[in-house]
C-alpha cells in the first residue's frame, strides 16, 4: 500500500458494493463493484493508498457493513443522509458509478450531510421497539376490520362500549351476523389474541433490555412518562448530546414549525414533515398526557388556548417545549449527579 491519502466513497447493494476511491485532488484512482465483504472493499481501496475517511448512504445493512470496516479495517466512516445527497447531486440520473464518485468528493471536501450511526445497543432496541409498532398497528388493524364487518352487517351491541369485556363477550356470542362472518370474526379474534400475546412478550423483553439503562430510568421518572414513551425515546434519539440545543433535537423529533417566509410576509406552515412518525406520534401523546397531569405543562396550554391558538396547535406547542426542555434534563452530566 503507497502513502496516497484516500477518500472514499461506498455505494450499497446487498449483493455488491460500488467502491470508488478518490486522492485529495480529485482524481478517481478506482471505481468498480466488489463483493459486499468488509475484506474485499478494504483491499479494493486500500491498493490505492491510504483510506482517511469513506461514506456510505444510511440504509438496510449500511451501519453493519460501516461497524465491520471501522472495527477490522480500522476505517473512519460517515453516514450520508440519502435524501439530501440526491439533492446536492443535482441530476436526474443515478448510477453506482456517479453515486459512489459522489460520496467521495463531498467526503473530500467535507460537504457530506451525515447521519448519526447508532452503537450496536441502540440499533438492537431499535428493532425490538419498532417490531411492538408493527404488531400495535396490527391490532389497531384487526381491530378496524371487525367494525368494518360489524357496520356492513348493521350491527351494533347496545348494552356495552366497544372492545369492554362485556361487548367482546356479546361479539362472540351474537348470532346477529352472517354464517360466514361470524367465521371471518371468529378467525379476527383467534389473530387477536396471539398478537396481544406477542405484545405482552415483546414488551417483557424490553422491559428486561432497558432495565439497567440510565436514559431509561430517568425518563420513566418524569411526571406522565410511562414504559413505552420511554423506550421509543431512547430507541429513536439515542442520546441527547449528540445535539447542540434543545431547538435542533425538537428539529429532529418533527416538532417545530416549518418557516414559509417570503419578502415582508412571514409565516409557519405546520410542523416539518421530517425525523420519525413514531417518535413524533409517541411525543404528540406525552405531551396530551402532561396537559392533562402536570400544572406547569397546563398552564401553558391554557395560555395558548386563551390566545386563540387551536388545540393540536397547542399540544404539538407544547410537545415542541417540553423536548427542548428534556435535552437539557437528560445530558450525561445531569443523569450522573
Amino acid at each position: 500500500m503507497n502513502d496516497c491519502t484516500l477518500y472514499v466513497g461506498l455505494d450499497y447493494h446487498q449483493s455488491s458494493v460500488q467502491v470508488c476511491a478518490m486522492d485529495v485532488s480529485g482524481n478517481v484512482l478506482v471505481n468498480r463493484p466488489c463483493a459486499n465483504n468488509w475484506a474485499a472493499i478494504a483491499d479494493a481501496a486500500e491498493a490505492h493508498g491510504r483510506v482517511k475517511r469513506a461514506a456510505i448512504e444510511s440504509c438496510a445493512g449500511a451501519a453493519n457493513l460501516t461497524d465491520d470496516l471501522v472495527s477490522r479495517a480500522g476505517w473512519s466512516m460517515d453516514l450520508a443522509h440519502p435524501g439530501y445527497v440526491q439533492r446536492m447531486k443535482g441530476s436526474p440520473d443515478k448510477t453506482d458509478f456517479s453515486d459512489a464518485r459522489m460520496l467521495a468528493d463531498l467526503e473530500r471536501v467535507g460537504y457530506l450531510p451525515k447521519v448519526w450511526l447508532a452503537p450496536e445497543d441502540v440499533r438492537e432496541l431499535r428493532r425490538v421497539v419498532r417490531f411492538r409498532q408493527a404488531l400495535v398497528a396490527e391490532r389497531r388493524n384487526i381491530k378496524l376490520r371487525i367494525g368494518a364487518l360489524l357496520r356492513d352487517q348493521r350491527v351494533r351491541c347496545h348494552d356495552a362500549r366497544p372492545w369492554t369485556k362485556v361487548w367482546l363477550h356479546w361479539l362472540r356470542s351474537t348470532d346477529a351476523v352472517s354464517p360466514e362472518s361470524r367465521w371471518v370474526i371468529d378467525r379476527q379474534l383467534a389473530r387477536l389474541a396471539y398478537t396481544l400475546e406477542d405484545i405482552s412478550a415483546v414488551e417483557d423483553r424490553l422491559t428486561e433490555l432497558t432495565k439497567s439503562d440510565p436514559l431509561v430510568v430517568a425518563l420513566q421518572g418524569l411526571h406522565g412518562i410511562g414504559p413505552v414513551t420511554s423506550w421509543t425515546i431512547r430507541a429513536e434519539i439515542g442520546r441527547f448530546d449528540r445535539f447542540r440545543t434543545g431547538k435542533q433535537l425538537a428539529r429532529f423529533c418533527g416538532l417545530t414549525p416549518r418557516n414559509a417566509s417570503s419578502g415582508t410576509r412571514v409565516a409557519d406552515a405546520g410542523l416539518i414533515k421530517a425525523g420519525n412518525r413514531q417518535l413524533r406520534a409517541t411525543l404528540i401523546e406525552a405531551a396530551q398526557r402532561l396537559i392533562r397531569m402536570d400544572t406547569t405543562w397546563k398552564a401553558l396550554a391554557h395560555k395558548l388556548l386563551a390566545r386563540g391558538k387551536p388545540k393540536c396547535v397547542v399540544i404539538a406547542a407544547v410537545a415542541n417545549r417540553w423536548v427542548r426542555w428534556l435535552f437539557h434534563q437528560m445530558q450525561p452530566s445531569q443523569l450522573a449527579a
